[in-house]
């Protein structure tokens, strides 16, 4: 009779699991009404001040300013970005924004399309952005983008960041970019090639996650016809630097 029972209830939890009555069974307990994982779309957004810092150069001072902030679901996301540098003490050298569309295409990266408006040098270009940005786990984060002018100059930039834990607390940070174009512009002196690397190494204590100091060093190198432009406009080609900023999010 026992026996008989036991078919008897094994045949039941069959049926309804072919009909999709039963849920599987679930060792944790989630509830029923929690998000599926990676499958959330409800928005949430972030600001990030990757730097913002000041800097006391062989040849100049300057200063630098790189924000982006993003808001969206896991798959689709509307970016902003801006950044600009300086002599300290005038007024920026280069500066643009970014507004952008960003669509996750692998875990970690997202293609990222849209529009990029510089206000420094002037004249100003309005230029189209197809870029991809994400993380190697474990590795370095990357912000790769080509741009193309209202002037239909096409330009790369190249970003690549590691964060290596000396403490939960301490972090230093390589940091290496690279600029460089398909075409030239004279109006703002952009010259065909690499126009110019800049490779930096930041130490910063994060006091809470959302807030941290740091100092380091950067070395910035023009090269080839840009380096000659710079010459000729009495400005160095090459700058070793120390720097201090913060970075924060929220």
């Amino acid at each position: 009779m026992q026996k008989i029972k036991q078919k008897t209830r094994l045949v039941a939890i069959g049926a309804l699991l072919l009909a999709g009555t039963v849920q599987a069974y679930d060792p944790a307990g989630t509830p029923d009404d929690w998000p599926k994982i990676l499958m959330d779309n409800k928005p949430y957004g972030m600001v990030l001040i990757d730097r913002l810092e000041t800097s006391w150069g062989d040849e100049q001072d300057g200063y630098v300013w790189d924000a982006q902030a993003w808001y969206g679901g896991d798959n689709n996301r509307l970016w902003l970005k801006t950044e600009g540098e300086g002599v300290r003490g005038e007024a920026p050298e280069e500066s643009e924004l970014q507004l952008l569309y960003g669509r996750l295409f692998a875990p970690f990266w997202d293609l990222q399309i849209g529009l990029r408006q510089d206000f420094r040098p002037r004249p100003r270009r309005t230029q189209a952005v197809l870029g991809v940005q994400g993380v190697v786990p474990y590795e370095f984060e990357a912000d790769m983008a080509l741009f193309v002018s209202d002037e239909g100059d096409v330009t790369l930039q190249l970003e690549y960041e590691y964060e290596l834990l000396i403490t939960q607390r301490l972090i230093l940070q390589p940091r290496f970019e690279l600029n460089g174009s398909f075409s030239e512009d004279p109006e703002i002196g952009l010259r065909r090639g690499v126009n110019s690397t800049e490779a930096g190494l930041r130490l910063r204590y994060e006091f809470v996650r959302e807030f941290a100091p740091y100092i380091g060093v950067s070395w910035t190198q023009k090269y080839a016809a840009t380096a000659d432009l710079a010459r000729d406009e009495g400005e160095p080609t090459a700058i070793t630097a120390v720097v201090a900023g913060i970075r924060a999010w929220f």
